[in-house]
């Protein structure tokens, strides 16, 4: 076999090209390798005078994998069964290998993969198939090249075709396509607040009119909050810690806050999916056991109905008693809950087997648990503009009360809701968008998916008072008769009052909705476990791919900031799953409802609004923005319009600081109280929270809170909390050349509004120096 050419590129590329691979394209192998240290600083010898055992044991000089050792047995590779050969648009470890035969058997792919993961522990950083194209050399790879020996003839050098950054040095794991990409953030940020809190927020704030204050709340802070987040973790590629560690080392903090927020989040998220697995293996019984009250039977044949199921109705009964076996309040836990616990077993089981290999495992699953909700929605939507009385819904939904508008407590409302259904924040966006291209649009993703989101939130709004409005003319007509039927006796007595617009704004939000309004919706429909089987699995899937995304932010920020650097991804998955399922067992109990609830309240909402702030204030006035808009121009090939930078720099901090500021306000002056089960009287009761769960309220906000403070005091002493990492991988020069961009000049509006100089200053808005002009 004639040896294969050797040319060095810039950034230490070497690429194989054999003399044969023209004529036996489709059964040579070609690999294409970057070496630590250069190729220039090794003796070049001809890899196949090599002894077999180089693939194993050398660190000095390229492997060639037709020299492969191999009996035709297989079974030696078993140790490394999650090797995967990526394709070859995804600019990762890349290996083509046919049928040509090496020494004494046929190259073994068990074998190539096995040779690959132990070289790449020493040398392999990074391989391009011979049939994909190379970046276009710099000006410096230009002159190099030129002083390297023109190859053999008949080695026909490919030419580069691909954008920067599909073939480069980046070792990070890559979407398999940007669909993927695409349906696991939407999957993400479209969850179950989406379908179960828009729509009660919708008709208690104005009905149409609450639509404007979303709409605003939505362009100044939800999509301008949510483009950064996915720009600032395409262009650094790290997780949430490494990314503002990266920022500044001062700002390291936030990371660490949005790792504590997510881990806090994932623990009671994961609790409601338990919940939808009890409802749903309830769905296969005919008749749902929540359809009618439990009876307790005697000898005689008689029965009774438990009274508490009577004072209240079987919805109610059969999700307070029967599926929370709740307790009278949060002091007195009582029994622990099995049923509920070996669904959150299954919940966390289901978590792990979905995220084991990272997003090479859940963003194969997005594919389902993305698009499924969107399938059961336009079903009940079918179903639901058919039912008697929808169009009360609707016209309940719908009529604007613009009154409403002049209530701050609805522009609060609308601001809260936006923020928290994006999932802005929580470091899983900045997680996602690490693992994109470097030449991705960033923006057109960020406009996409707010939008999806925001046309998601109306259209479950409507699905779901469609719905409500036929059981409150079921509601009514009951009423109705009642009150016929009372009005006969003598001496007449109290009537019941039936009122349609009033039992339509009894609707509930949340858990309420879902597992007590709706169902006693799909009780009244034909065919109902078919309808219950669908709404449970809808919620499932919705809940399922919001926690691979919050937990991902977590598990990423581990990874990168190497904490256990020799535990594999699935095994740190396997353990944090592990340690999350232990912990959510405090919601498996009598008052683990109570609990659930506290952590809904608290352990988000206020931490997530002090990080989202210090995400903005650590772009604007930190890292510059104009150096942010450089990075952006370079990755996409346009600058952010004046618009995104007043988001950044003014408004979308003041928006934020103003809902902290106001929920803390709201928090002293009207006090706090969680809703809990009156069993006597078949009702919910508000009771107020003790004192120890303020104290845990306090733990669960300072926890997360702190570390933003805590590690720039810790910085300033010396003390290295987060421990300083080579920035990523990023092709800054071969953007700048495919992009074409020009050095930028600042404008005017850019002066007057964001301080920015011609010297690159950002003046006494920014105080910081001037970028660098290559950052790779």
């Amino acid at each position: 076999m004639p040896s294969p050419h050797i040319k060095t590129l810039g950034r230490n590329w070497v690429q194989y090209m054999d003399d044969e691979r023209s004529q036996n394209a489709d059964r040579m192998t070609t690999l294409t390798v970057t070496l630590a240290p250069p190729l220039n600083a090794l003796p070049l010898t001809r890899p196949s005078e090599l002894p077999s055992e180089t693939f194993h044991r050398s660190t000095l000089i390229p492997v060639h994998p037709l020299l492969v050792p191999s009996s035709g047995d297989c079974s030696s590779c078993a140790r490394y069964p999650d090797v995967v050969m990526p394709r070859q648009d995804k600019g990762r470890l890349e290996l083509h290998y046919g049928t040509q035969k090496a020494g004494k058997g046929e190259v073994c792919s068990n074998h190539i993969k096995c040779m690959l993961n132990d070289f790449s522990k020493y040398s392999i950083k990074k391989t391009t198939p011979i049939k994909s194209a190379i970046q276009s050399p710099t000006r410096s790879e230009k002159e190099e090249l030129g002083a390297l020996s023109s190859p053999p003839p008949g080695d026909a050098v490919p030419t580069a075709t691909g954008k920067p950054g599909d073939g480069g040095e980046d070792d990070r794991e890559s979407w398999d396509s940007k669909w993927q990409y695409l349906l696991a953030v939407i999957g993400y940020a479209v969850g179950l607040g989406s379908v179960w809190r828009f729509p009660y927020l919708c008709q208690k704030n104005g009905g149409g009119a609450f639509l404007f204050p979303y709409l605003i709340m939505l362009a100044v802070e939800g999509i301008p909050i949510f483009y950064l987040e996915l720009a600032v973790g395409q262009r650094l590629r790290k997780g949430a810690i490494g990314v503002w560690n990266q920022v500044s080392p001062y700002c390291g903090g936030i990371g660490v806050a949005s790792a504590f927020v997510s881990f806090n989040v994932a623990l009671y998220y994961n609790t409601i999916i338990a919940w939808c697995l009890y409802y749903l293996a309830g769905s296969f019984r005919s008749p749902l056991p929540w359809s009618d009250c439990p009876k307790k039977y005697y000898e005689n044949g008689s029965y009774t109905v438990v009274r508490e199921c009577a004072k209240s109705s079987p919805t109610e009964y059969f999700w307070y008693r029967e599926t929370l076996e709740i307790s009278p309040d949060i002091n007195h836990p009582e029994k622990f809950n099995w049923k509920i616990a070996i669904c959150l077993l299954i919940a966390w089981l289901l978590t792990y087997l979905c995220m084991a290999k990272g997003i090479a495992s859940s963003g194969k699953v997005v594919y389902v648990t993305a698009t499924f909700p969107y399938l059961v929605l336009v079903i009940f939507f079918v179903r639901g503009i058919t039912l008697r009385g929808m169009e009360d819904g609707l016209k309940h939904l719908f009529t604007p009360d613009w009154e409403k508008l002049l209530d701050p407590t609805v522009w609060l409302e609308a601001g809260t809701q936006i923020f928290f259904s994006l999932g802005l924040a929580f470091g899983g966006l900045i997680a996602f968008s690490s693992y994109n291209p470097v030449h991705n649009n960033c923006f057109r993703d960020a406009v996409v998916c707010g939008l999806i989101n925001c046309t998601t939130a109306i259209f479950a709004a409507i699905v779901v008072f469609s719905v409500l409005g036929f059981k409150a003319n079921i509601t009514f007509d009951e009423c109705t008769q009642e009150r016929e039927r009372l009005f006969t006796n003598i001496p007449m007595p109290e009537l019941p009052e039936c009122d349609l617009q009033k039992t339509l704004k009894n609707s509930a939000s949340g858990t309420g909705l879902a597992f007590i309004v709706f169902t006693e919706a799909i009780n009244q429909f034909p065919w109902a476990p078919l309808w219950s089987i669908l709404f449970f699995l809808m919620l499932f899937t919705l809940g399922i791919d919001s926690e691979f995304g919050t937990l991902e932010g977590v598990i990423t920020s581990i990874v990168d900031l190497k904490v256990f650097p020799n535990i594999r991804k699935e095994i740190l998955t396997g353990i944090c799953c592990a340690i999350c399922c232990v912990i959510s067992m405090v919601f498996a109990h009598g008052a683990g409802n109570y609990v659930f609830i506290l952590f809904d309240d608290f352990s988000g909402n206020i931490p997530l609004l002090i990080v989202a702030f210090f995400e903005c204030v650590s772009v604007s006035y930190i890292y510059g923005l104009r150096r942010f808009s450089d990075d952006i121009e370079l990755m996409t090939g346009g600058r952010p319009g004046p618009f995104w930078l007043l988001c950044w720099k003014y408004i979308s901090p003041t928006v934020m600081l103003t809902i902290l500021t106001s929920s803390i306000i709201k928090q002293v002056v009207n006090g706090s109280k969680y809703m809990a089960w009156d069993a006597a009287e078949g009702e919910v009761t508000f009771q107020s929270w003790p004192t120890w769960a303020w104290g845990l309220v306090a733990v669960l906000v300072l926890v997360s809170a702190l570390w933003i403070p805590g590690i720039a005091l810790t910085r300033l002493c010396g003390l290295h909390v987060i421990q300083d990492e080579e920035p990523a991988w990023f092709p800054a020069e071969e953007l700048r050349e495919f992009h074409t961009i020009v050095p930028h000049k600042v404008t005017n509006i850019e002066r007057k509004l964001f301080c920015m100089r011609d010297d690159g200053l950002e003046g006494l808005c920014c105080p910081i120096g001037a970028p660098p002009k290559e950052d790779v």
